[in-house]
């Protein structure tokens, strides 16, 4: 009898093991379905040039707002001093609990991919691999402060 009861609670274990399983890969097959519009967006999305020869000291604002979702949207203050680029800061999008640049991969930020623009004076950098939609967000958003910038 005492096997019997042993085997009972081994089997209810197991069951409820399997549905919590089931319910948990559910609704990670749901989360990936409901941000692929989100995805697609930031496939596609375009970086412009901006002509980093021509820009005006200050500070700006720029962002990026998805249209499809937001867990990606982002928000950067740029401030441009001697005509030249001299802080980047996330206000909005990749940053952890403290509120400092999350490490995204191989312990990349967002702030490394910030610092090859401002090396090579170009939004055309390779984007944080295994991070390329957040960091294409990113760059979106330092596009549009940066446009604010360009006489």
């Amino acid at each position: 009898m005492a096997a019997l009861k042993t085997s009972n609670k081994k089997f209810k274990f197991r069951f409820v093991f399997l549905i919590v399983a089931v319910v948990a890969i559910l609704g990670l097959i749901i989360a990936f379905f409901a941000d692929a519009p989100n995805r697609q967006e930031l496939k596609s999305l375009v970086i412009g040039k901006v002509d980093f020869t021509q820009l005006r000291d200050g500070t700006y604002i720029g962002e990026y707002a998805g249209t499809k979702g937001s867990s990606r949207n982002a928000t950067v203050k740029v401030t441009i001093s001697g005509g030249e680029i001299t802080d980047i800061t996330i206000l909005k999008g990749a940053l952890d609990k403290e509120g400092n640049p999350a490490e995204l991969k191989d312990g990349m930020t967002m702030n490394d991919l910030f610092q090859k623009v401002k090396e090579n004076e170009t939004l055309q950098v390779d984007t944080i691999s295994g991070a390329t939609l957040t960091s294409k967000a990113h760059l979106k958003a330092l596009e549009n402060a940066l446009k604010q910038a360009e006489q």
